[in-house]
């Protein structure tokens, strides 16, 4: 039997102090398309509110210069800093049968560190990793934590 499951992690240093970047996370995320325009386009809650654990977002965004779909469930683990979104819905679920993006911000004593994380399941073994997302959610890191700077 194949191992279809995989797990991708990656760390992005950040000028943005630990609760700031957080923040943005947690209660602000309507923010995103301004601060990651070229990542994300829209967002919209789907079901309770922006910074309400267990609420469902739905996210237009453009990997690899097209339009996708995502929609998730957000958990929050606010005394970490780190928040997961599970996939619910949306074009990556076509691909993978479970797909899971976390994030923990760690303190330090200039800036922060964001410890990113995509958990997935493929359904078949051909199936590729997703390492375009993880690409785009690097990248959004980096707008994210330049727009907090500018803020």
């Amino acid at each position: 039997m194949a191992n279809l499951q995989g797990r991708l992690v990656a760390e992005v240093e950040l000028k943005a102090p630990a609760d700031k970047f957080y923040k943005i996370w947690r209660s602000e995320t309507h923010k995103m398309p301004t601060a990651t325009s070229k990542n994300i386009q829209g967002i919209k809650v789907h079901e309770g509110d922006w910074d309400q654990h267990g609420a469902i977002k739905t996210w237009n965004y453009t990997v690899e210069g097209k339009s996708e779909v995502f929609k998730e469930k957000v958990e929050f683990d606010d005394d970490n800093m780190s928040f997961t979104l599970h996939g619910i819905e949306g074009h990556i679920l076509d691909t993978w049968k479970v797909y899971k993006v976390g994030c923990k911000v760690v303190p330090k004593v200039q800036g922060s560190v964001a410890k990113l994380s995509i958990e997935y399941e493929k359904y078949k073994e051909s199936d590729p990793s997703p390492d375009k997302y993880m690409a785009v959610v690097i990248d959004m890191t980096k707008d994210i934590d330049a727009h907090l700077a500018s803020a």
